[in-house]
């Protein structure tokens, strides 16, 4: 999931393309929002029509911001085993939609990085850099002012343990969250939240025993437990009283999978606590009780 407080005081989250309720088709990213980060309503698919400019896959893993007064939303085009995977641009007026396909950014082969997914897009200075990559490395690269073109040659921010990249700015430093393991296993799941920080937004990143991430690094932030599987692909959300709130997906072991036999993995929300100098989250786990929500 990726989400964000919109100027219209509601937050929106967006999702993987797949299948919602009872509808007989998948959804080409799901929109729901919310006033309270605890009640969620659906809002509808972000696109009309599906886009067309690649012959075969799904819309996975969208990244939405706010960037020159407009809605942005990168996703991935991708398909399982897809040996050339792509990352899209979409821009909307409003967090609803529809938005407006502007095409394809990129494509593993044209970048020059194996299985090109999970855009995430961090804005230092006021230029634009795109953070992707799962399993093959994550990587980082500057972007025209548009958001349409690469500049220059991406670096590694991670090795190859790592997809789902996002990184949080705090008191002048960078942190890298990313997700380890299976995600899609229903309850065999082993997806969990590995994290890192830098001085520099380009890295290097290490984790609390001084490990860089390219070099097998990653303090442990999130795992499954006995109720809830494979925790991951994170975003955060700050709350009005300044707490920092990491919103991902995980999966009930209870109730595993969709109607399709893909996993399910609904949307969850905990607070992050910050201890010298690292954000932690109770138990390292999923909470599975009800416990004081964001101040909205």
């Amino acid at each position: 999931p990726s989400i964000i407080a919109a100027d219209d005081g509601y937050y929106y989250a967006y999702g993987t393309e797949d299948a919602w309720g009872d509808l007989a088709r998948t959804v080409p990213i799901p929109i729901v929002k919310s006033s309270d980060l605890i009640h969620w309503e659906y809002v509808g698919p972000a696109f009309e029509e599906k886009p067309s400019w690649k012959v075969s896959g799904d819309l996975w893993a969208p990244h939405i911001a706010y960037y020159n007064n407009q809605y942005v939303l990168f996703y991935s085009y991708s398909r399982w085993g897809d040996d050339n995977p792509a990352i899209g641009l979409a821009v909307s007026e409003i967090p609803t939609g529809p938005f407006l396909d502007l095409g394809k950014l990129f494509s593993s082969d044209e970048i020059g990085v194996a299985n090109s997914i999970d855009p995430f897009l961090f804005v230092e200075n006021e230029t634009p850099y795109l953070f992707w990559g799962s399993f093959y490395g994550t990587y980082a690269v500057e972007l025209t002012d548009d958001l349409k073109q690469v500049v220059g040659t991406p670096v590694e921010i991670a090795d190859e343990q790592y997809e789902a990249v996002y990184i949080k700015e705090k008191a002048g430093e960078y942190y890298f969250f990313g997700s380890r393991g299976s995600c899609c296993d229903g309850p065999n799941s082993t997806y969990n939240v590995g994290v890192g920080k830098a001085t520099d937004l380009l890295g290097p990143y290490r984790d609390q025993s001084d490990i860089a991430l390219t070099e097998g690094g990653g303090t442990l932030l999130l795992t499954g437990n006995d109720i809830i599987a494979g925790p991951g692909h994170n975003a955060l959300i700050t709350d009005k009283n300044g707490e920092d709130w990491l919103v991902y997906h995980g999966i009930v072991k209870d109730e595993p999978h969709l109607w399709t036999g893909a996993s399910r993995r609904p949307l969850f929300i905990d607070r992050i606590r910050w201890e010298e100098g690292w954000p932690t989250i109770e138990n390292n786990t999923p909470s599975v009780e009800q416990k004081e929500g964001p101040a909205t």
